[in-house]
């Protein structure tokens, strides 16, 4: 971790547990440096603004997510989504609080949600190749949106789930992903097999990982 990584990590956290306090709206970053023991000018350096803190928590979860790995290639394509898309779910229970005061608080304040939301598309593209499936291409822009729209679901219900063992966020996001999978099986032969090879479900191609997701 480079000095950089750990004021970020800092400020980071002072800015989570203010936000858990009063809100996401009222935080300070200038106030968040203070707490961290971090001057003004490393704080602007690292984040020049709110939206710039979402960014690099987007990232945190993100490192935590791929630093385990491919899933493995011998489970099905659906597992191997819910087994990287809940890795990523531990990452937020880490920063629990504060993640739920932020996100409860965006509505109120959606410019920076609105200008996260190419980084959320490339965030779910990596969370595809770590489960070995294709973002590339139109058919990985489809995989893309269908498991952005299962995550963003699953996150709902992850705000309200105060349990140890994320127990309703599983089951949130196993019922979506299984969802997506009927959809696949219930697309005519033809256009199946144009959309998705030989596979029954949208997400089960599998490909090296495209560049546009770098």
């Amino acid at each position: 971790m480079t000095a950089e990584d750990t004021v970020a990590e800092r400020l980071a956290q002072a800015a989570l547990a203010l936000a858990h306090e009063r809100g996401w709206r009222d935080l300070s970053l200038a106030e968040a440096a203070m707490r961290a023991g971090v001057s003004l000018a490393d704080a602007r350096e690292c984040f020049p603004d709110k939206g710039a803190l979402l960014a690099w928590l987007m990232g945190a979860s993100d490192r935590h997510a791929l630093a385990q790995g491919r899933a493995d290639a011998e489970e099905t394509p659906r597992d191997r989504l819910f087994e990287v898309l809940m890795r990523r779910f531990d990452a937020l229970q880490t920063r629990r609080e504060g993640l739920v005061a932020i996100l409860r608080g965006l509505p109120g304040d959606p410019l920076p949600a609105a200008c996260l939301l190419p980084r959320f598309a490339v965030s779910i593209a990596w969370m595809l190749e770590a489960a070995g499936i294709s973002a590339s291409g139109p058919l990985g822009t489809l995989r893309v949106n269908a498991i952005a729209a299962v995550y963003l679901s699953t996150l709902r219900v992850w705000l309200e789930d105060d349990s140890a063992d994320m127990a309703r966020t599983m089951a949130a996001l196993d019922s979506g992903l299984r969802r997506i999978e009927q959809l696949g099986r219930g697309l005519p032969g033809p256009l199946r097999r144009a959309a998705f090879g030989e596979a029954p479900v949208p997400f089960a191609t599998e490909a090296p990982p495209p560049e546009a997701a770098a």
